[in-house]
């Protein structure tokens, strides 16, 4: 008889009529179709649902039929779901769908059995009964009361049933079996199914007893990877490690490997393929082939030698940086004319901030070539360049191996950043592991202690970074193409604030151009009153300043756009930091102006000599450096030697304490170069004559007077610029290196070469000196 009825749909369940089963309910609408069922007779539809991922199932989502079951126990849990006891009743076909405000209900249309009592019914009982016997038998999963009250039961409806809710079957076959009405035909299916069950459990012997023959021979792990192979074989499957194997052979095969390389791949895939997976020594050489396949042995990209493609690139990413632009093109040139060139190996020296990194991001770029930088500070582990040997856990190929990989190709550009800060300690020194990678004639053949096959570096383009080439070593530095990057000029640093710096920043903070003008002389004063570097990073920093500040004066509704002047960058960045030209305003007698060379790029330091009353002691402070130590030595000794000239007592010396001072003292300082300085400082104090203030000097002196050469006099020149001097004093023979000094800079200096100290004197002391 068919009556509305609510309905229960069931995720990955079914059941069958005269079936027990607990059944958890949680969804809202299913919790509502129980209590309505509950306040009625209790009976409810349990569908199945055709997909278990679908939490709001539909019509279409639900089989055609389901069963009728009766609502024997209802408790509610902890969590707030519900725990049903339902008994199924009846096979029951459903129709007239509808989904009301809480629950869904449908016309439920019984389906009785259909059971004909002949001969044929009782034989299909029969081997029913025999079939299941048989795979319970072969079966650990039924047991022996469960076979003894399928065989007492004599209704073959529900013999039917009772077979198939114990037999491992999905459930849309158990749901093929539930839209079975004639219980012939359902008896028929359910006999074919068992016969195919039997079938594969047979044949899962036959494995099993394969596998115990080979287990007698080896260890448990041999078993378990031939009953592996076994089921492989079996079911014609190629899963598992087989299809693994297959897969790196063929990225083997693909890689493009040299010969030699390819014939230690191979060598090692055939003792992977023999080793059991749970080896730990399978792990390791599965790992090794990996590395092997992932590192480009012949991809290369194809440059592009286009010379004013190249140089519009540098161009527009970098002002100034002539000599570096210049020494690039010349690289494209030569590729272009001959085809082929070992990838030169260059170091951009430099002071930090003047534009390394991003200069060898462009050199990429305009290659069109793959980027890859590794950055090396700190690096003290040979192993961090060569790779770990496989014997160690945890092994890996270096830093080169693994930029290669990353880089994909043969011919990327290798960024090696900060060279100069590689340290070493027991565990080896990275420094001389990378000779082999720098050097042209052995970085064909690199050997990495991880890979351990020969890997060509001969046409990666390297490109290293250091602040301090006095670090380091001379073997390693001879490998390399020096090209310095001295610092920027306050013309060049204004190009960069309005050209990059400035475009980048009004992005960063969501500014647009109309609503934040800086004029040149907002910049200007931030270039000489807020920063004193070589490099445009603090300049950088100033500029995201004053960017946050007018952001917020635009976010709070203050302006709508603002205009930086002068007066403007006082009030947003403070008062000045630093007093623009540090030449003083007058002539003093015993101070004499330095010019220095760092790892930050040039600088000027003060030399201040006072004497006093004593006993012919000498005083050196200012943290002196040994080297700048034994140059303050010589300048006295050369003082000393000149006693005549100054005109003074030959006690004077062991009358008076000279005391030499370097301010700042909290800052390291040496070098050779100041020799000169405190020469001209010691004989300004002793001869009471004033140094010219508007004068700045380098140079070593020797104890006969001689001036000899210095190193830096571009970034030494470019600080005197900064610090309003207008005079240098430098060796002779630095004359040559004049011309790598920027023309602005070269205009706005007047040069003086001298030969000897006496000349020195004679041009800074006020009144000369008369030797």
């Amino acid at each position: 008889m068919t009556k509305i009825m609510p309905i229960l749909p069931l995720r990955g369940l079914l059941v069958f009529p005269e079936m027990r089963l607990h059944i958890d309910v949680g969804r809202d609408r299913s919790v509502a179709a129980l209590e309505e069922a509950m306040d009625n007779d209790k009976e409810i539809l349990l569908i199945t649902q055709k997909d278990v991922q679908v939490d709001e199932p539909t019509e279409q989502d639900l089989y055609s039929i389901g069963t009728v079951a009766y609502i024997k126990q209802l408790m509610k849990l902890p969590n707030g779901t519900l725990r049903i006891l339902v008994e199924g009743l009846s096979r029951a076909e459903w129709s007239n769908y509808t989904e009301n405000r809480k629950y869904t209900e449908a016309l439920v249309k019984p389906l009785i059995s259909e059971i004909e009592w002949d001969v044929e019914t009782e034989a299909l009982m029969s081997i029913a009964n025999d079939y299941f016997a048989k795979y319970a038998k072969s079966s650990s999963k039924i047991t022996a009361e469960t076979l003894a009250i399928v065989k007492e039961e004599e209704n073959p409806s529900k013999l039917a049933d009772m077979l198939i809710t114990h037999l491992p079957f999905k459930v849309a076959e158990k749901q093929e079996v539930l839209t079975i009405i004639n219980v012939k035909k359902r008896l028929d299916h359910l006999i074919i199914r068992m016969h195919d069950e039997l079938e594969l459990l047979e044949i899962e012997k036959k494995i099993n007893a394969r596998v115990k023959e080979a287990v007698e021979r080896t260890q448990k792990e041999f078993y378990l990877r031939e009953q592996m192979k076994a089921i492989q074989q079996e079911l014609g499957s190629s899963e598992g490690k087989t299809g693994e194997i297959a897969e790196l052979r063929k990225r083997i095969e693909e890689a493009g490997m040299p010969e030699g390389t390819h014939k230690v791949a191979i060598k090692e895939l055939d003792r992977y393929e023999k080793l059991p997976s749970a080896s730990a020594e399978s792990g390791v050489i599965r790992n090794y082939i990996e590395w092997l396949v992932s590192v480009p042995w012949s991809k290369e990209t194809k440059d592009r030698l286009e010379i004013d493609h190249a140089e519009e690139i540098l161009n527009r990413d970098h002002d100034g940086l002539e000599k570096v632009k210049e020494r690039i093109v010349e690289y494209l040139s030569v590729r272009q004319m001959t085809k082929s060139l070992r990838g030169p190996i260059l170091c951009l020296a430099g002071p930090p901030g003047v534009g390394k990194t991003s200069l060898a991001r462009s050199v990429a770029e305009s290659l069109d070539r793959e980027f890859v930088r590794a950055s090396l500070g700190g690096v003290r582990d040979e192993s961090e360049i060569r790779g770990h040997r496989r014997t160690y856990v945890g092994a890996m190929p270096g830093r080169i191996i693994q930029g290669m990989k990353k880089a994909g190709t043969i011919n990327p550009v290798f960024l090696l950043d900060e060279i100069d800060k590689m340290s070493n300690d027991f565990r080896g020194d990275p420094s001389a592991a990378m000779l082999e990678v720098l050097d042209p004639e052995q970085n064909n053949t690199f050997s990495d202690h991880y890979l351990e096959e020969p890997y060509d570096l001969s046409k990666v383009l390297f490109i290293a970074t250091a602040n301090d080439l006095s670090t380091i070593p001379g073997p390693l530095l001879d490998r390399m193409e020096i090209i310095t990057i001295s610092g920027y000029t306050e013309q060049e640093k204004l190009a960069i604030a309005t050209n990059h710096l400035l475009p980048k920043q009004l992005k960063e903070h969501g500014l647009t151009k109309s609503q934040l003008i800086m004029k040149e002389e907002a910049l200007m004063d931030i270039i000489r009153y807020y920063t004193r570097e070589a490099g445009v990073r603090s300049l950088e920093r100033q500029i995201a300043t004053v960017c946050r500040k007018v952001t917020k004066l635009i976010v709070t509704g203050e302006r709508k756009r603002v205009t930086i002047n002068s007066k403007m960058v006082v009030e947003l960045l403070g008062k000045h930091k630093f007093r623009h030209g540090m030449a003083s305003d007058e002539n003093e007698v015993g101070v004499a102006t330095g010019l220095a060379y760092t790892t930050v790029g040039g600088d000027t330091l003060q030399i201040e000599v006072n004497i006093t009353p004593g006993k012919g002691k000498m005083q050196l402070t200012g943290k002196l450096g040994d080297v700048m130590k034994e140059s303050a030595q010589a300048a006295l000794s050369f003082v000393r030697s000149r006693t005549d000239q100054l005109q003074v007592d030959k006690n004077f010396f062991d009358e008076h304490d000279i005391h030499i001072h370097v301010p700042e003292g909290a800052v390291p300082k040496d070098g050779p170069s100041a020799g000169i300085t405190m020469a001209t400082a010691i004989t300004s104090a002793i001869t009471n004559k004033a140094i010219k203030r508007e004068i700045g000097m380098t140079g070593e002196i020797t104890l006969r007077g001689r001036v000899l050469p210095i190193g830096g006099l571009k970034e030494k020149s470019l600080s005197a610029h900064r610090a309003g001097l207008t005079t240098i004093i430098c060796p002779k023979d630095n004359e040559r290196d004049v011309d790598d000094i920027p023309e602005s800079v070269r205009k706005a200096l007047t040069f003086k070469f001298v030969s000897t100290a006496d000349e020195v004197l004679n041009l800074a002391l006020d009144g000369g000196f008369s030797s």
